[in-house]
Protein backbone atom coordinates (compact mmCIF):
# COMPACT_ATOMS: atom_id res chain seq x y z
CA UNK A 1 0.00 0.00 0.00
CA UNK A 2 0.92 3.29 -0.58
CA UNK A 3 2.33 5.59 2.07
CA UNK A 4 -0.18 8.44 2.51
CA UNK A 5 1.07 11.61 4.31
CA UNK A 6 -2.50 11.79 5.38
CA UNK A 7 -3.37 9.05 8.11
CA UNK A 8 -5.49 10.10 11.31
CA UNK A 9 -9.20 12.15 11.15
CA UNK A 10 -9.11 13.93 13.85
CA UNK A 11 -13.44 14.51 15.37
CA UNK A 12 -13.32 17.41 16.61
CA UNK A 13 -16.30 20.25 16.95
CA UNK A 14 -16.64 21.49 13.27
CA UNK A 15 -16.83 24.90 11.84
CA UNK A 16 -19.46 25.12 9.02
CA UNK A 17 -17.76 26.70 5.55
CA UNK A 18 -18.91 26.79 2.35
CA UNK A 19 -16.26 26.00 -0.69
CA UNK A 20 -16.37 25.69 -3.96
CA UNK A 21 -14.29 23.09 -5.52
CA UNK A 22 -13.48 22.29 -9.05
CA UNK A 23 -14.49 19.19 -10.01
CA UNK A 24 -11.26 17.66 -11.52
CA UNK A 25 -10.28 18.80 -7.63
CA UNK A 26 -13.08 16.70 -6.61
CA UNK A 27 -12.52 13.57 -8.38
CA UNK A 28 -8.61 13.79 -6.97
CA UNK A 29 -10.11 14.21 -3.10
CA UNK A 30 -12.68 11.06 -3.62
CA UNK A 31 -9.67 9.06 -5.25
CA UNK A 32 -7.69 10.14 -2.39
CA UNK A 33 -10.62 9.08 0.31
CA UNK A 34 -10.53 5.48 -1.53
CA UNK A 35 -7.12 5.26 -1.46
CA UNK A 36 -7.09 6.32 2.36
CA UNK A 37 -9.50 3.42 2.98
CA UNK A 38 -7.68 1.20 1.14
CA UNK A 39 -9.73 0.90 -2.12
CA UNK A 40 -13.11 -0.09 -0.42
CA UNK A 41 -15.27 2.74 -0.96
CA UNK A 42 -17.24 1.49 1.77
CA UNK A 43 -16.48 2.89 4.72
CA UNK A 44 -13.96 5.60 3.03
CA UNK A 45 -14.32 9.53 4.46
CA UNK A 46 -15.91 11.99 2.49
CA UNK A 47 -14.34 14.52 0.61
CA UNK A 48 -15.45 17.16 4.14
CA UNK A 49 -14.15 15.24 6.30
CA UNK A 50 -10.93 14.81 4.42
CA UNK A 51 -9.80 18.24 3.42
CA UNK A 52 -9.25 19.90 7.02
CA UNK A 53 -6.57 17.66 7.78
CA UNK A 54 -5.35 17.87 4.54
CA UNK A 55 -5.29 21.83 5.29
CA UNK A 56 -3.70 21.21 8.34
CA UNK A 57 -0.77 19.18 7.27
CA UNK A 58 -0.54 21.29 4.14
CA UNK A 59 0.28 24.38 6.59
CA UNK A 60 2.00 22.28 9.33
CA UNK A 61 4.43 21.39 6.43
CA UNK A 62 4.79 24.77 4.88
CA UNK A 63 8.31 26.13 6.09
CA UNK A 64 8.14 29.81 4.63
CA UNK A 65 4.51 29.93 6.56
CA UNK A 66 5.95 28.77 9.53
CA UNK A 67 9.19 30.69 9.74
CA UNK A 68 6.79 34.37 9.15
CA UNK A 69 4.35 33.23 11.43
CA UNK A 70 7.48 32.57 14.52
CA UNK A 71 8.96 36.02 13.41
CA UNK A 72 5.49 37.95 13.80
CA UNK A 73 5.44 36.42 16.98
CA UNK A 74 8.91 37.18 17.87
CA UNK A 75 8.67 41.06 17.20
Amino acid sequence: MTRLKLSDLADEKPVRLTLDLPARLHRDLTAYALAVNGGDPKGAPTVERLVPPMLERFIATDRGFSKGRRNSQAG
